[in-house]
């Protein structure tokens, strides 16, 4: 990674995934072992080859360990420079479409794939000494689901069928409960069809675990207990900090339910309006004009505006109020039925569920419920969320056919030389070609999509399954957290680049 030549003597630094060492070259010690060995390392080896080398340990009057050379040999060379040494890769694009570069080149990023290992390591060790098997389950479906996401479709061309990438593990573990496995888990890959940010990848990994005779009570301490065993061996420490703030993993973690904190943040009690989801509307949109930002307030009344139900007013709440405050380790608890479909009830609070996410750093980091186990309940609620999106797609489709028309519309009074189909003047023609891009991708985002009806596991159900507890861990996310990287392409090795 370095090379000097002073004369009769070469200092080369040497680095290898177990560290670095400086090699001490006298050039009439190497000459007489290897016969113009000088000359071929003064000449030849550059910084970035991959050399051998064979000597004796000695110190230089520096203090410094050294290898003294008596053999050195050019094992690969590099036929591409690598970046200057005091700048690395400073295109941070080309950070992560090259990012064997990155790696060479940045020792930070080479620990945060360490931490990554070890945080991967300690949630398999952890599990596997609570007895939990590990299990795999398919990548390929016939139908999606365990979320609310849009999946990646795939053709299969022998079984001349559609199929899609998973887009969460739930279901088939589910069904590994049901044929008599009561505690197992899976470390996998998911991958949605959908958005990417500082904190969304559409291919990225999850563990989800499923323990039978267990509720969600059981889950938050099982989760707080893996969360603790992370940091400490990611970070030797349970006082971590992530962007500038101290985050305290040693205190119990809050827990709070969605309906108590939307209340402090708002003043609102939106499960008091029972099912009268007009009345809860009218008060959330009040309550949302006094958020702070123009765009949070837009981006606000649209969600509250088109909620279906009282409960996805009180998240739509919840997620443009309550999110941001939650910084130390928050379970957000009891969430409407409504949004949680595969979430047994609350045993004592009606319309929420016994369910947790848990909040850190402003973000979700686990998901958990105690597990509806009733076949005739489960099936009420997917067909529920079919018809919805079902609704959705109609209702998609009928605004194509009305943006359609309007565009024929527009079109025909701009071909009779009308300035008001594009405005006057004809200025700023690059933001113009840009907006509708911009606007195409982000109507993409939020279009509505197809579901199916996953009846195989409702039968499942229907032989029986044991009450049970499941968590699902966002496995990038909380290498994010533990190596305090500001986006999730700095934890994943090979990001999904445009």
């Amino acid at each position: 990674m370095a090379k000097r030549v002073m004369g009769k003597l070469a200092f080369l630094t040497l680095r290898d995934d177990r560290g670095q060492i400086q090699l001490y070259v006298d050039r009439s010690r190497l000459d007489d072992s290897q016969p113009g060995g000088f000359d071929l390392l003064k000449g030849l080896i550059d910084v970035g080859d991959i050399v051998g080398a064979s000597g004796t340990l000695k110190r230089t009057e520096k203090g410094e360990l050294s290898v003294l050379a008596t053999g050195v040999q050019v094992l690969t060379k590099a036929l591409q420079p690598l970046p200057d040494k005091w700048h690395g890769l400073a295109n941070v694009e080309k950070r992560y479409r090259q990012r064997y570069i990155d790696m060479i080149v940045t020792e930070e990023t080479r620990s945060t794939f360490r931490s990554r290992s070890r945080i991967v390591s300690t949630i398999r060790r952890h599990l596997e000494a609570k007895d939990f098997l590990e299990v795999e389950t398919p990548v390929l479906e016939s139908v999606a689901g365990g979320a609310d996401a849009r999946p990646f479709v795939t053709y299969h061309n022998t079984l001349q069928k559609s199929f899609t990438l998973r887009i969460a593990t739930e279901l088939h573990l589910k069904r590994m409960v049901v044929g008599g496995f009561e505690r197992v888990f899976e470390l996998g890959r998911i991958f949605r069809n959908e958005g990417i940010s500082a904190r969304h990848n559409p291919e990225f990994t999850s563990v989800e675990l499923y323990q039978a005779y267990a509720d969600y009570e059981d889950m938050m301490r099982l989760c707080e207990e893996l969360i603790r065993d992370c940091a400490m061996q990611a970070c030797g420490s349970l006082q971590v900090e992530y962007q500038g703030t101290q985050l305290d993993f040693e205190r119990p973690f809050r827990r709070v339910t969605m309906n108590d904190l939307v209340k402090e943040c708002t003043g609102l009690d939106v499960l008091s309006f029972g099912p009268d989801l007009s009345a809860a509307k009218a008060a959330a949109l009040a309550a949302v004009e006094k958020l702070e930002g123009s765009d949070t307030r837009h981006q606000a009344r649209i969600k509250v505006s088109s909620a279906p139900s009282v409960g996805h007013v009180l998240n739509e709440l919840f997620e443009a109020t309550g999110e941001a405050t939650l910084i130390q380790p928050t379970f957000v608890l009891e969430h409407p039925v409504e949004i949680s479909p595969l979430a047994k009830p609350h045993r004592s609070k009606a319309g929420v569920t016994e369910r947790f996410e848990l909040f850190i750093a402003a973000r979700e980091h686990a998901n958990s419920f105690s597990e509806l186990t009733d076949p005739v309940e489960q099936r009420r609620r997917f067909e529920e969320q079919y018809e919805r999106h079902r609704s959705d797609m109609e209702r998609g489709a009928a605004n194509k056919k009305e943006e359609a028309a309007s565009s024929s519309v527009d079109a025909t009074s701009y071909s009779n030389g009308s300035s008001s189909a594009f405005g006057s003047g004809g200025g700023d023609s690059e933001q113009e070609d840009e907006s509708p891009t911009k606007q195409k991708e982000e109507d993409l985002e939020d279009a509505p999509y197809e579901v199916a009806v996953d009846y195989d596991f409702i039968t499942s159900l229907e032989y029986g399954m044991p009450p049970t507890g499941g968590l699902g861990i966002g496995v990038d996310r909380l290498v994010m957290l533990l190596t305090n990287s500001a986006s999730i392409r700095d934890v994943i090795p090979f990001p999904l680049m445009k």
